[in-house]
């Protein structure tokens, strides 16, 4: 069954929403807000499809200039990450490999190869090139 785009109701979307380019966090809010219900609607129409995807890429952008990582290394963002998440070091053993191991990537004494870095973003649901 194929689902047809439907202009007019897109339009009415538009007008209900207004989305806009973002520019305060207000509204990167409102739009995280409007996002997420899309995203929990089970049966959502073409309309919805295409009203989230515009929300996601103006949050993208206004993310992308406000959040970025700059200067950021791949131990840095592990050590935000368990911080945020309130995870200690013993909580990674068996994730990215023994208590050794984690002790020394997590102290900065060994870097993080493509299989952890892989392990780490299935861990956190982040994308693994962050650790990369």
């Amino acid at each position: 069954m194929t689902l047809t785009f439907d202009k007019n109701v897109y339009g009415s979307l538009l007008v209900e929403f207004q989305p806009k380019v973002v520019e305060t966090e207000e509204e990167n809010e409102k739009y995280l807000e409007i996002i997420e219900r899309l995203m929990a609607e089970k049966n959502r129409t073409p309309e919805q499809d295409a009203l989230l995807d515009l929300l996601v890429i103006l949050v993208e952008k206004f993310e992308d200039e406000h959040y970025q990582l700059g200067g950021s290394t791949p131990q840095s963002i592990l050590l935000h990450l368990m911080e945020a998440r309130d995870l200690r070091q013993e909580d990674l053993i068996g994730v990215i490999g023994s208590r050794g191991v984690v002790s020394e990537i997590v102290n900065g004494k060994r870097g993080i190869s493509k299989a952890q870095a892989k392990a780490l973003g299935e861990f956190f649901h982040v994308s693994p090139e962050l650790f990369i």
